[in-house]
């Protein structure tokens, strides 16, 4: 019972996952005056979830090597470490919510 509800979950997240890439590419394809075949973003989609999958095995595999059963940033990191400026890009964006958090904290500490 619980692999059918597994699998439905799994349908109805690459589903979702066809809808927001099969608009992302018509909004392209309009953008620039194109057509995209069905099968094109079918395809799309396949190789985008594979990539989930991996990235997912990923970071799973890192967190349990770390003796940790939960996900953080550091994990993200260690897997955009061979894509420079992805990581980067990571890691301002998490100092800016490490930053954020912190002005957050001192705030909430002053009022009371």
């Amino acid at each position: 019972m619980a692999d059918a509800s597994g699998e439905d979950v799994q349908e109805r997240l690459k589903s979702a996952l066809w809808f927001a890439i099969s608009k992302m590419v018509d909004d392209e394809s309009l953008r620039r005056n194109m057509n995209a075949t069905p099968q094109f973003i079918g395809a799309l989609t396949e190789l985008v979830w594979t990539q989930i999958e991996n990235v997912a095995i990923d970071l799973e595999t890192f967190s349990q090597h770390a003796g940790r059963t939960t996900v953080t940033t550091d994990d993200v990191l260690l897997l955009a470490r061979r894509n420079s400026d992805l990581q980067s890009v990571i890691k301002d964006c998490v100092d800016r919510l490490k930053a954020a958090k912190v002005k957050e904290k001192t705030r909430s500490g002053k009022q009371k």
